[in-house]
């Protein structure tokens, strides 16, 4: 099984009110489950609910990356945000760069007021430099991303107010 797989899984256990998935599959097992939230020192909701993969084998549970739903993992104030201003997402999985050199200006900062058309950033894939275009005109309110950091496809990257 190949870890997207396996993140397609925990993705969909946390979306879902489901409790625990086994899959056997060529002789591979996986079993994800999720704990349900305890009590703790900060109060009901102490945080997410920690999902683990239980290998086949019978060793030890494998910690994973703890599965948090969308209504969770943004602050409401955020949510709120995003609905009303554009999101310009990613098209390709790689490394953001909200520059075209180490040492030059940004693209584009907030405040920046673009066009369609507008190269916001760079998205580096496989050693190409690939220039990310705003599909609308309007206002930058926020860059969602840190220069370097990887991004998904289909991630936000920019949120646009509208001209």
């Amino acid at each position: 099984m190949d870890l997207i797989y396996v993140k397609k899984l925990i993705k969909l256990l946390s979306e879902s009110d489901v409790d625990e998935i086994e899959i056997e599959e060529e002789g591979k097992k996986i079993r994800v489950v999720k704990h349900g939230n305890a009590v703790g020192a900060r109060g009901p909701l102490s945080g997410p609910a920690p999902v683990v993969l239980t290998p086949s084998n019978g060793s030890l549970p494998v910690p994973v990356a703890p599965a948090v739903p969308a209504s969770l993992s943004e602050a409401p104030a955020a949510q709120a945000d995003t609905r009303k201003f554009h999101e310009i997402k990613s098209p390709i999985v790689g490394t953001f760069y909200r520059a075209p050199a180490p040492d030059a200006e940004p693209f584009v900062q907030v405040g920046s007021t673009v066009s369609t058309g507008s190269v916001l950033c760079i998205v580096e894939a496989m050693k190409l430099m690939n220039e990310i275009e705003s599909d609308i005109s309007g206002k930058i309110v926020k860059i969602l991303v840190e220069n370097g950091q990887p991004v998904e496809y289909d991630q936000t990257l920019f949120l646009v107010e509208t001209a």
